[in-house]
């Protein structure tokens, strides 16, 4: 469908509206001045892909006082990378975070590049952070296109294809309407109206600055766009969690493989995740077992996680590698929150039977 405004107009609109009504976060530069610093930025756009504003903000304060700089963060350990990143999800990013950070440090005299190519050359960068970094940090024009940024430019278009087939052509309007100058500005002025105006459902189109633009603003349901096919049924998958605790106040805690689910954290002992877990403990010891599983959803599978307790002798040596961690210190372990959730009910299982 058509739109009303033309792409200069849509631009000037939106950024007006920006200078206005911008979010102030610790990561953003005000209207008007590109960021000073490309390393927060990146940061920032790593820690919010598929997490919100407010789970992020927290994380990016601890991180970057602990690390404030790319070099700093090259020179941490995997370990403490992984279980600051505790409770974050989507584990991938953290581990990528630390690989890119290497990168940079050791191939680039910790300077980011300062456009998309050279961006994009980097690990776990992909198209939409490397156009950000490149339109926000670096004031390079660069059509960024994040989930926000779709629904706005679906709906400003009315674009009717169904997702994911729609993209192309979503990615081609909002490279029409992206402005030469303040492209960091236009970028995070679009993830502004799609985060608090344009949301996916009741878009408060009349506050709106482009609602005079928008050819879905026209029709009798805006927020039927982005059109998007029904989702499957993520499939559901059992396991077993084993908590084993000594009397001295110490639980086992392996660290999972570096790749795959949850790779390099912290956490309790446990089976596979499947239709049919293997359900033998790790080792001989009166278990008891909670009534109720954690529950618990990844991307692609839903999971619940039945957990059994036992209390061992000081001396005991469970099988494999893992290290016994102080109770009084749990939460220094970085457990992702399945296993947080775990440690939370075997807990209070132990105080109820402990002997």
């Amino acid at each position: 469908m058509h739109v009303e405004g033309t792409p200069q107009k849509i631009a000037e609109d939106l950024l007006a509206h920006y200078d206005v009504h911008a979010r102030r976060l610790p990561w953003r530069a005000p209207p008007g001045s590109n960021a000073t610093d490309p390393y927060r930025v990146w940061l920032s756009e790593i820690m919010l892909q598929q997490t919100t504003v407010a789970a992020v903000a927290p994380y990016f304060a601890k991180f970057t006082a602990r690390w404030p700089t790319v070099q700093a963060l090259a020179a941490a350990e995997d370990a403490d990378i992984m279980a600051a990143w505790a409770g974050l999800g989507y584990y991938a990013r953290a581990r990528n975070l630390l690989a890119c950070a290497r990168a940079v440090a050791q191939q680039h005299d910790g300077i980011f590049p300062g456009d998309e190519d050279g961006l994009r050359a980097l690990p776990g960068v992909g198209a939409y952070t490397a156009a950000a970094v490149a339109a926000i940090a670096f004031g390079r024009r660069a059509v960024v296109v994040d989930a926000n940024v779709e629904r706005v430019v679906a709906r400003l278009f009315a674009i009717d294809t169904p997702l994911p087939a729609a993209r192309p052509a979503i990615r081609a309007a909002a490279d029409r309407i992206t402005p030469d100058v303040r492209a960091g500005d236009f970028a995070q002025a679009m993830m502004d109206l799609g985060a608090t105006i344009c949301t996916p459902r009741n878009p408060a189109c009349g506050i709106c600055p482009l609602r005079q633009d928008c050819a879905a603003f026209r029709t009798a349901d805006p927020a039927a766009f982005p059109v998007k096919v029904a989702k499957k049924a993520k499939p559901h998958r059992l396991g077993h969690g084993w908590w084993i605790e000594r009397p001295d106040g110490h639980v086992w805690l392996i660290r999972r493989p570096a790749k795959g689910l949850l790779g390099g954290m912290r956490a309790l002992p446990s089976s596979d995740w499947s239709d049919a877990p293997t359900a033998a403990p790790p080792m001989a010891a009166e278990w008891k077992t909670v009534s109720q599983p954690v529950g618990h959803v990844f991307t692609h599978f839903s999971l619940a996680l039945t957990v059994h307790v036992a209390h061992v002798a000081n001396e005991s040596i469970p099988p494999g590698e893992g290290e016994w961690w102080p109770l009084a210190r749990l939460e220094e372990a970085g457990l992702p929150t399945l296993f947080r959730r775990a440690a939370d009910v075997a807990m209070k299982e132990s105080e109820t039977h402990a002997p």
